[in-house]
């Protein structure tokens, strides 16, 4: 039956990425297409890796602070778990890479799960959230078209839920939580004991909604790794000599992060290539050349995490496996 679920999600997932890729790529002149690329400055991508692993670093160092002091795992290990989270998100549909970096953690640091599950949570609102704050900043700099305006309104409900959110783990805390984790407990090996535990370790990972000691450099930290990848897109951006500014990395930025939280095949396959052919679009930008550099800026952001992320991973077996030959 799981097996069954899991192959109807796949075909979903594929489902959708076929049809954004049709949106995609339906005015898309193949000729145009290809005298872009071969047009373009590819040199341009050296400083924009650059950049996106400067992004990456900030995320993780923003992912330690989501976590209590007393339980933080150390940097290095952020790091790992964070490159092969974003490994099996290339690989593997609906997003397989959060649980990936949160069994990694675990199995290099101990970390509880549950409390990691929480710092995950926290990072997609704070993601969320700032994304769309970039949006409202940007939008007096922005063509005026009429998306725009429906995404501005989507993103206001969008942020009052959130604060909903914090106002509840701020002033019931765990038990929400236990209410909605006890009816578990009617599987056999759960016991209230365990989803007592379950439920204050996920609130412990909550922390940063509401303890603005944690709240606060995270969120900063958040915005700064959000800027400099908009910075790594405006290099590609440049290296197509689309002569646009910082802005329209943005808007790029936000369609084509926000477009992978549609349901669509391993890596955003189609979905990244429609939400930047429509950000590029508001800028006057043919759709052949739209696709065109889209296609580069989403080789940028996949590529390099598939061959660090088995890097990592490969190094990550040989320890577990040495410390169960050191343990045996």
């Amino acid at each position: 039956m799981r097996g069954a679920r899991g192959a109807i999600a796949i075909f979903v997932g594929l489902a959708i990425s076929a049809v954004f890729t049709y949106l995609a790529v339906r005015n898309v002149d193949l000729e145009l297409f290809w005298d872009a690329l071969h047009e373009s400055n590819l040199w341009w991508l050296a400083p924009a890796l650059a950049l996106v692993a400067a992004g990456t670093l900030i995320r993780a160092w923003r992912w330690q602070f989501l976590f209590y002091a007393h339980t933080r795992p150390p940097l290095p290990a952020l790091i790992r778990a964070l490159i092969v989270g974003q490994f099996f998100n290339s690989i593997l549909p609906a997003r397989g890479g959060e649980v990936a970096r949160i069994v990694v953690l675990h199995q290099e640091t101990r970390t509880s799960r549950v409390e990691t599950l929480g710092t995950a949570v926290v990072e997609r609102l704070y993601d969320v959230v700032t994304l769309l704050l970039m949006l409202f900043v940007a939008t007096p700099f922005l063509p005026d078209v009429d998306w725009l305006r429906r995404a501005t309104i989507l993103g206001s409900a969008l942020g009052v839920l959130v604060v909903v959110g914090v106002v509840v783990v701020d002033r019931w805390g765990v038990r929400p939580v236990r209410f909605v984790l006890k009816p578990l407990t009617r599987f056999r090996r759960i016991t209230l004991e365990h989803v007592d535990r379950a439920a204050a370790n996920l609130i412990q990972g909550l922390g940063a909604l509401h303890r603005p000691h944690m709240a606060l450099p995270a969120f900063f930290l958040t915005i700064a790794s959000w800027l400099v990848l908009a910075a790594s897109f405006w290099c590609v951006l440049e290296a197509f000599h689309l002569n646009l500014g910082y802005d329209a990395a943005v808007l790029m930025l936000i369609m084509t992060t926000l477009a992978l939280v549609i349901p669509s095949a391993p890596g955003g396959l189609g979905v990244f290539e429609a939400g930047g052919v429509v950000a590029l679009r508001a800028f006057g930008v043919d759709d052949s050349t739209a696709l065109s550099c889209t296609v580069v800026l989403h080789a940028l952001t996949l590529f390099p995490f598939l061959i660090a992320g088995y890097v990592v991973l490969h190094g990550h077996t040989r320890r577990l496996r040495r410390a169960a030959q050191e343990s045996a």
